[in-house]
């Protein structure tokens, strides 16, 4: 039975013409209280700390200090608003900072399970993120994509969901390709598809289709199911996840689901 849920939204989502895109925000946050209103425990892996310091100060983002100095600026503005808009639905939100290397070293591991789990059970939303401030590998080689996939995997979760520009997996490059169609459900991510080059649609962004298919290919390693829709439009998502009715985005799971 679904009943545990990450929700990951890629800075694609939380950001449009350089700084914070609160109407998406805004329906990202009535999607989850209305699902913490049926019961749902909902961890969110939230992006867009760096676009938010940006609209701050514009610093160079190709220098590592320059971007690392923009995502400890703009933590706080993106939990502030968060705070704001989720208090609406008496919601109280925590942060909780990671990076990927905390779910390689059993003792943190633990720990941060603990804080999650102990949160949840107190009716408090997590939000995650990476500690870019300091994570400096994870920084360079990582994205959220993957942060999500560990969180969901390591705190039992019982579905990923990853909001995003990309409104499914497509059989083809639908930028490229006007005949190309999306895939509602796929069972298995081929490796070739996992070792194309990453190709990120927004100047804030890390990833691409590719680490949303190899945080997919993690989870069916893991037996969990993934679903992929778009963060602009939550049409599908919606539909996916209060009605039950899968008329868009894509499925990845080696199983039927069980609501």
């Amino acid at each position: 039975m679904i009943k545990r849920i990450v929700i990951k939204v890629g800075s694609a989502v939380l950001s449009e013409n350089r700084v914070l895109a609160i109407a998406r925000m805004t329906n990202l946050v009535e999607l989850i209280a209305s699902l913490h209103v049926k019961g749902y425990e909902i961890i969110l892996v939230s992006s867009g700390a760096v676009s938010a310091g940006y609209s701050k100060i514009q610093l160079n983002k190709k220098e590592l200090a320059n971007k690392q100095a923009l995502a400890a600026i703009g933590q706080p503005i993106l939990l502030s608003t968060y705070e704001t808009l989720f208090k609406k639905f008496d919601i109280l939100i925590a942060q909780v900072l990671v990076t990927s290397a905390n779910f390689h070293n059993s003792e943190q591991d633990n720990r941060v399970v603990k804080t999650i789990d102990t949160l949840i059970k107190n009716r408090v939303l997590p939000i995650v993120n990476e500690n870019d401030a300091t994570a400096v590998e994870e920084l360079v080689l990582g994205d959220n994509d993957q942060l999500s996939a560990y969180v969901a995997s390591h705190v039992d979760a019982d579905l990923l969901v990853m909001l995003s520009d990309i409104d499914a997996y497509f059989d083809k490059d639908p930028n490229v390709h006007s005949d190309a169609r999306a895939r509602l459900y796929v069972k298995e991510i081929l490796k070739c598809a996992l070792e194309k080059e990453v190709t990120p649609h927004n100047e804030f962004a890390t990833g691409g289709i590719v680490t949303k298919l190899k945080a997919a290919s993690y989870m069916l390693e893991h037996n969990k199911p993934t679903f992929l829709a778009s963060g602009f439009n939550l049409k599908n998502v919606s539909s996916f996840l209060l009605d039950k009715k899968h008329i868009g985005g894509t499925l990845f799971s080696r199983r039927s689901l069980e609501w």
